[in-house]
């Protein structure tokens, strides 16, 4: 990947590219961790493999809230463990832990939450509309296409924690996207680039739609959940292929999100089925 500007080839400083400033701890803080608020802790770190994995090592000791953001990660992951990499303070990257008192099979809700969670703080903070794509992608407009700019990352973390992390894309230029179905907040004309903001707007809007998902005991109906993600799901409505494990290969269109976060695709002979896993591409857009 291009590195960005002002980085060469050694460590970058705090402020080697004044176009992405750093990110300030403190002030997060004082914005997040108030009483009421999901969030117990926020660290901030210049630099880490992935935020995912050191959360989950910790999940045992800390307690339900715990945020941890990075300005760059080196072994960022993403579904089916393919890399997420980007230039040092380009982007959001964090992750957050989680302990629901909900039934286990509720517990597949979470990286769908975390979307509209996500999107819904970026329409406030950024004016971008960001879609959904199932199960855990975040798209934006790019000069009248539909480029990925984010993903979620949901990974159990001991007997009863759960991580989520999120990667996404700020600042990236056309120059820097590591491929050209890429893209970024800035290459989608967003009002605002300013990472701590977003950040803010992001971490308060999952606060309130896990709020609501738990006080419904993880019932994504109750919760308007499901309602919710199926708005913004860019899926629903198109033709797609599922890429399944095993090698098996679905082609239908998307029909509906289930009340288990699964996707139901109906297939040309009329038959439906729901998929729990696997890649989905889409084939052509809604009608």
């Amino acid at each position: 990947m291009t590195p960005s500007h002002g980085q060469g080839t050694g460590p970058a400083s705090r402020w080697s590219d004044l176009e992405r400033p750093p990110l300030a701890a403190p002030a997060l803080r004082r914005a997040l961790l108030r009483p009421g608020s999901l969030w117990t802790s926020l660290d901030l770190v210049p630099r880490t493999g992935s935020t995912n994995t050191d959360l989950a090592t910790r999940a045992a000791e800390l307690p339900e809230g715990a945020v941890l953001v990075a300005e760059e990660q080196t072994a960022g992951r993403g579904r089916l463990d393919r890399a997420w990499s980007a230039p040092a303070r380009s982007g959001l990257f964090f992750s957050v832990l989680l302990k629901p008192d909900v039934p286990a099979r509720r517990l597949a809700w979470l990286p769908l939450l975390t979307g509209v969670a996500v999107a819904a703080g970026l329409a406030r903070s950024a004016g971008v509309d960001t879609a959904l794509k199932w199960p855990n992608d975040l798209l934006v407009t790019v000069g009248g296409e539909e480029r990925k700019a984010g993903g979620i990352l949901a990974e159990r973390a001991g007997d009863h924690g759960i991580v989520v992390g999120v990667g996404l894309n700020v600042t990236l230029r056309a120059d820097e996207l590591p491929v050209p179905t890429a893209g970024s907040l800035a290459l989608a004309d967003a009002v605002c680039t300013d990472r701590d903001p977003l950040l803010r707007a992001v971490l308060r809007s999952v606060d309130e739609w896990y709020g609501r998902w738990t006080a419904a005991a993880g019932d994504p109906a109750a919760s308007g959940l499901q309602e919710a993600y199926a708005a913004g799901c860019a899926t629903l409505g198109r033709t797609v292929r599922a890429e399944l494990p095993g090698d098996r290969t679905l082609t239908g269109r998307a029909a509906a999100i289930d009340g288990d976060g699964r996707l139901v695709v109906a297939l040309p002979d009329g038959a439906r089925e729901a998929v729990g896993a696997g890649d989905i591409v889409h084939l052509r857009p809604v009608d």
